[in-house]
């Protein structure tokens, strides 16, 4: 058979074509920029062969009818493993019911993107995926137009029928796939896509893809991989961060049963990556714990050594007491402002380093040879961890094989690629397959945190009540004007653009700790701070805090210069947030019910990855200061499509359980640069029986749709604290809330 690709001189446009299956499927490639992939494949002037599986598909039909959709990117729980195939089924015009879903392998030269993270799944994902599905439909129409000798605008197709309704004919997908391998694909760039208004998939209920083996138990997780002649490694590092081996009993513990390795691993300065330690390697994981238990390490004197939580606190006090390093932001006369201000209000707010804390410890299975990485990973970012280990190993990133398996949790943990560098590293070194498993105290241990942070707020009002100056004295970690990971802010967040007179000033202190990204990084914490610090100003001003929230938006001030496109793209939009307070409000109820001493609201909004929250809580605290959370409002706009209802509805409610579980316990304690939790014994997950109802809605707008992942955290925490203060008239301005004292007469 000759196809389209196998003519010389192929374009853009022919790249996308058909191959035959065995048995008469077609297989769709790479939907992205297909030159560009021909490059990094190191080829030009003509295409490879047309079977080269390189160059694999996102779509296959098989004569039955099945339709298999390849999903491309890491599950970590957040269901992109079915909503990725849903926006190409749409497209393509099938029944859900006989789709069948695979995970792709990492090829970026596929597939493209391959991330889990920043909720950038569906803004990424929302043309390019439906692209390939509206251009599959279309060959298969051409193919049926061809048999039937009839225009092919006369045609229809329904559930993975073609239909021409004039003739009263009409041909399965299945049936058409063989001739459709011929046809020359649509232009990815002008292929028509549906009207929304008739979408059948996208904005419907599906199941999760899986949860079937989820509820049973099958293996599926990135911890139940196993490979032949697989052994199993623990790698036991400094609990002073990169602390060097100064002496271990490897002789001793090379002799314990059932160990059939044990070497010290040298490591490299990048927190992110190798770092030093002792590898264990065994027969099982039983006799390699054992071994370990017998373990004795002398750890080389390291100068994080000399960091602790409390050293970190007082030298935020140092920072307030004097002028900042640097100020980020400068509008109107703050100095000026707050001295004619009618009533002047302060307040310093702290939160806490806080882990991640997946159900599913860190873990990787790894095979090398002298040639050769394979690896089996749940890492949200497979192509910056083959970087990684093709650096650290010495090897061509193209040496690197990296299989994706689904991830019992990552909230951001799995953005780092730790675990693939030391399980590729210690395979190496042993000559053997291992799996490398962290206990749940080497993942709260050696986890990269959510920074802590400390803010100082001076707000001033006028005799109105307005909002007319603000100062935030951020105290934080890094050096010079490089921040710690995920420890920055920038110059716009909430109030600014809103207040007149503002100031944003940052002084920075040294961190030996790794920091990074936890779900809706930095606005996880950044959010309490802001939010709860505007709620006191909303107090002070005599006004309703939600509508102070919206008073204080209407009173945007016009930037002094135009923005550029980028920046207004940006940065949030009041009206959008405007629209959600409202639904908020009116959906909970706010204001409209005297409620008892000791049960109170509070709201919040914020606004992140392209996703705009705003939430209300209702708590109860007893007098004794135990705290309930009663309910939760959560009104999101996204956009104006929620893809998958059951999943977004999910996320949103998985985000603000995430939030109460930070605000009520949660709490990262460093001494002499050592951790000092170590599991949940210390670090308590929201259990069960606090868990409230969250009812969730969506406020859709004409904006193209973001993802939900992330921005339905940030308001929880802020929302809860100030509910807290309404029911009590204690203000929280430190979290976690096991640290402060609630009781009440």
């Amino acid at each position: 058979m000759t196809t389209q690709s196998d003519k010389p001189g192929v374009n853009r446009r022919d790249f996308l074509r058909v191959t035959a299956l065995a048995g008469g499927g077609i297989l769709l490639a790479s939907y992205a920029e297909p030159l560009e992939a021909i490059e990094r494949l190191g080829m030009s002037g003509a295409l490879p062969p047309v079977a080269d599986p390189m160059l694999s598909a996102f779509v296959r039909i098989t004569p039955d009818g099945i339709v298999t959709i390849t999903a491309k990117n890491p599950e970590i729980g957040q269901g992109i493993k079915t909503m990725l195939p849903m926006l190409i089924a749409e497209e393509l015009d099938v029944d859900w019911a006989n789709v069948r879903v695979e995970q792709a392998d990492f090829d970026p030269a596929k597939y493209q993107a391959q991330v889990a993270g920043g909720s950038t799944a569906t803004p990424t994902n929302w043309l390019p995926q439906r692209r390939v599905g509206a251009a599959a439909r279309a060959m298969l129409v051409s193919a049926a137009a061809t048999q039937w000798n009839v225009p092919a605008a006369e045609l229809e197709t329904e559930k993975g029928v073609v239909h021409h309704r004039a003739s009263k004919r009409s041909a399965t997908y299945g049936s058409l796939a063989s001739a459709a391998v011929s046809v020359t694909p649509p232009d990815l760039a002008t292929v028509p896509l549906k009207d929304p208004k008739k979408f059948t998939i996208i904005g419907t209920r599906k199941k999760t893809v899986g949860l079937r083996d989820i509820l049973m138990g099958k293996p599926m997780f990135g911890i139940d991989v196993t490979v032949p002649n697989m052994h199993y490694a623990t790698f036991v590092k400094s609990p002073v961060f990169a602390a060097k081996v100064a002496s271990a009993n490897i002789e001793a513990i090379k002799a314990m049963p059932g160990v059939t390795h044990a070497f010290v691993v040298e490591g490299t300065t990048n927190l992110q990556g190798l770092m030093p330690g002792v590898a264990i390697i065994g027969k099982n994981w039983w006799m390699v714990q054992q071994a370990r238990k017998k373990l004795v390490v002398e750890w080389a004197a390291h100068p994080t050594a000399q960091q602790s939580s409390a050293a970190f606190a007082a030298k935020a006090a140092e920072f307030f007491a004097s002028p900042p390093q640097r100020t980020i932001r400068n509008d109107g006369d703050f100095d000026t402002a707050i001295k004619g201000a009618a009533k002047v209000v302060k307040g310093e707010y702290s939160y806490p380093f806080i882990a991640h804390a997946p159900l599913e410890p860190q873990n990787c299975t790894a095979h090398v040879t002298a040639d050769k990485c394979e690896l089996w990973t749940t890492s949200q970012t497979p192509q910056g961890g083959r970087a990684l280990v093709a650096t650290t190993l010495g090897l061509k990133e193209d040496q690197v094989t990296l299989h994706m398996v689904r991830a019992g949790g990552g909230f951001g943990r799995r953005l780092y690629n730790d675990p693939l560098v030391e399980a590729a590293w210690i395979a190496r070194e042993a000559k053997v397959p291992v799996k490398l498993l962290w206990t749940r105290e080497d993942d709260m241990q050696h986890d990269m945190f959510r920074p802590g942070g400390f803010h100082s707020f001076t707000g001033g009002l006028d005799a109105n009540g307005k909002l007319i100056a603000f100062r935030n004295h951020f105290a934080t970690y890094g050096e010079g004007e490089r921040f710690a990971p995920s420890a920055d802010i920038g110059p716009t967040e909430y109030p600014a653009r809103f207040v007149p007179n503002l100031k944003m000033d940052v002084s920075v202190m040294p961190l030996g700790v790794p920091t990074g990204a936890l779900r809706a990084p930095r606005s996880n914490a950044l959010s309490f701070a802001f939010q709860g610090f505007i709620d006191e100003c909303a107090v002070a001003a005599g006004k309703d805090p939600l509508q102070f929230r919206i008073d204080t938006l209407k009173a945007e001030i016009a930037p002094t210069t135009p923005l550029t496109p980028q920046q207004q793209a940006g940065q949030m939009d009041a009206q959008r947030v405007i629209g959600i307070l409202e639904k908020a409000r009116d959906v909970s109820g706010w204001g409209k019910t005297t409620l008892p001493k000791g049960t109170g609201m509070g709201c919040a909004f914020y606004f992140s990855h392209r996703g705009y929250f705003a939430e209300v809580v209702q708590v109860t605290v007893s007098k004794s200061g135990d705290v309930k959370v009663d309910k939760v409002w959560a009104v999101g706009d996204v956009g104006s499509d929620i893809i998958n209802p059951n999943h977004a509805e999910q996320q949103v409610q998985g985000a603000a359980m995430d939030g109460m579980s930070q605000a009520f316990g949660q709490e990262i304690t460093f001494t002499a640069g050592k951790v000092d939790q170590a599991n949940f014994n210390n670090y308590p997950m929201l259990r069960i029986r606090q868990a409230p109802p969250i009812e969730v809605h969506f406020v859709k707008t004409a904006f193209s749709p973001t993802g939900i992942g992330e921005p339905a955290l940030p308001p929880v925490v802020p929302a809860m604290i100030n509910a807290i203060y309404a029911a009590t008239g204690k203000r929280v301005r430190q979290i976690p809330l096991s640290k402060v004292d609630l009781k009440w007469t």
